[in-house]
């Protein structure tokens, strides 16, 4: 999405509008002020007819099931431009204060959180709560669930927080969540089962705001030109951090159009945005970027810098412990358009959770995190001063942190702990904890999702149909529905399913997760159980893939 001034709606504004002068009842996003604190209702759009209200009655019915009791946690945040001192450079930007990341929020299951957020910024925003089970009405998605808040207004977001776990939360607005708009979400567990005593946590991200007049808007801009719309010959964007740039054009990266594009939608950007923003900055494109595990098109945007809570390689942050300390890492993929490969220098790693959910305990050397993801790992420190590195997969660069026990010289950017070449756990090699673990069944609905588009015209979508507001794939409350999904480009993807928790079906006694990697023209199979009445977002947490259009709406009928 373009950055625009106050008078120009954004797409999911202008989606929202058209959608409820075309009859499907979704308020538009931009039909009124959301001035106001929102309560249960205020500011929510509605479903169809024949589809739950994300502010309707069986909403507020599953909500009342979810309230323990728990406290209230009041919570105020500001949206605003500010400037951050990244370890060396220094940017504009848009971030939750004046840190990055920003504040954590920590909560206890069962507890009401109440967050009031004030946006201070030029533009229009929202908050989406990535991974929690929370009523439809506070999930944060403009022109489907809210409208949105608009500069100088606030909106607050009161929801029960019923499952124990490492969440983050962002922006459903355009391409704001590839900023500094990200927070870490705790929430502890009443009866914490595990034992340490540190807890560090661990924020991944790839950075290209501000850095040489380049905005995510501007990068999204140069991506929806679409190859042909580039001079192969122009210089494809440098890699910060000690990247080649990608430089390399032996992958074929998503050349592949997925089995053929309907013409129609080719200019399906420009169509519904008005005026294409342009450019800004360097080329950020980025070509030939290869990995042995995600393919030969493992990023699109080449990012100057990557970072780990905030900080380049070059002035990293540091954790400190004391030799022998057992201690909890919560490690979040934050990024737009980056996978991480982590870990951690000679130590190993047990894997406990992911995606907020405990699996049952696994041993690795090193973890893959595509974005959105989320894993929590113990480990028993050692005596000394040690990298924990995420490199970033296929993009020949990488971000540091420092776990510090002892005296020593601080790792440096070109670090590579020998345990990022060990052994990889990925998630299709975890089992769910017996506690969370998906009974077994047949599925009463299964559903067939399509990921089609590519690099070429970049029209990633999802059954070549671009993102609308009124195309829903409909499930009913208290079904076990299985959601297929078949990928025919030649790209990976993370896949978000909004306000649930899916188990891996096609591993045995499969981890329950929120945001799973598909392969390259490979199948991802997931079963949830549908218990959260109301329209959910399904869509590729790549940023840029995503605002091309592959986002579309599990919806439940009445």
């Amino acid at each position: 999405m373009r950055q625009q001034s106050l008078s120009t709606p954004s797409r999911r504004a202008l989606l929202g509008a058209a959608a409820a002068v075309a009859g499907t009842g979704v308020l538009a996003a931009c039909s009124s002020d959301s001035g106001g604190h929102g309560g249960h209702g205020a500011g929510g759009a509605s479903g169809t007819g024949d589809y739950v209200d994300p502010a309707g009655k069986e909403v507020a019915a599953a909500e009342k099931k979810r309230a323990r009791g728990g406290r209230v946690r009041e919570v105020k945040l500001m949206a605003m431009e500010t400037r951050l001192d990244l370890g060396g450079p220094t940017v504009k930007t848009w971030a939750y204060g004046d840190r990055l990341p920003g504040k954590e929020v920590r909560v206890t299951a069962g507890d009401t959180l109440s967050l009031t957020l004030a946006n201070h910024l030029p533009q229009s925003t929202s908050l989406h709560w990535h991974g929690i089970a929370l009523r439809n009405d506070m999930d944060g998605v403009p022109g489907l669930t809210q409208k949105n808040i608009r500069p100088g207004a606030d909106f607050t977001y009161r929801f029960a927080v019923p499952h124990p776990g490492t969440y983050w939360f962002h922006p459903h607005s355009g391409t704001q969540q590839d900023r500094g708009l990200y927070a870490p979400l705790i929430v502890e567990d009443p009866r914490e089962p595990l034992k340490y005593d540190k807890e560090w946590v661990v924020v991944l991200d790839d950075w290209v705001d501000g850095v040489d007049g380049s905005t995510p808007d501007g990068v999204l801009a140069e991506l929806s030109k679409g190859m042909a719309g580039h001079d192969m010959g122009d210089d494809m964007g440098g890699n910060g951090d000690g990247g080649s740039g990608g430089m390399d054009h032996g992958g074929s990266g998503g050349m592949d159009h997925g089995g053929g594009h309907d013409m129609a939608n080719m200019s399906h950007t420009a169509a519904r945005t008005g005026p294409s923003p342009k450019p800004s900055g360097p080329s950020r494109m980025m070509m030939g970027a290869k990995s042995d595990l995600l393919g030969g098109d493992a990023g699109d945007v080449a990012y100057p810098h990557y970072l780990v809570n905030g900080r380049t390689a070059k002035e990293p942050s540091q954790f400190r412990a004391r030799p022998g300390d057992r201690i909890r890492l919560r490690i979040i993929n934050a990024g737009g358009d980056t996978a991480f490969r982590v870990a951690l220098g000679g130590h190993e790693m047990t894997v406990t959770h992911t995606d907020g959910f405990p699996v049952a305990h696994a041993r690795t050397d090193a973890l893959l995190l595509g974005m959105g993801e989320r894993y929590d790992v113990l480990v028993t420190a050692k005596d000394g001063v040690f990298p924990l590195t995420a490199l970033a997969e296929g993009k020949k660069a990488s971000a540091l942190a420092v776990l510090r026990t002892g005296g020593g010289s601080a790792p440096t950017a070109a670090t590579r702990p020998k345990e990022l070449k060990g052994r990889l756990l990925t998630a299709d090699k975890l089992t769910a904890d017996d506690s969370v673990a998906l009974p077994t069944g047949r599925p009463d609905r299964t559903l067939g999702i399509r990921l089609t588009g590519g690099m070429a015209m970049y029209d990633w979508a999802f059954d070549k149909k671009p993102y609308s507001p009124d195309r829903r794939h409909p499930v009913r409350a208290g079904e076990r529905v299985r959601l297929t999904f078949t990928n025919s480009t030649s790209m990976w993807h993370p896949l978000h399913l909004h306000g649930h928790t899916f188990a891996l079906a096609n591993v045995a006694g499969g981890p329950r997760k929120d945001t799973a990697i598909i392969l390259p023209n490979g199948t991802l199979t997931v079963d949830f159980e549908a218990d959260n009445p109301g329209l959910w977002m399904i869509h590729c947490h790549n940023v840029y893939h995503a605002e091309a259009g592959m986002m579309t709406i599990l919806g439940y009928r009445r």
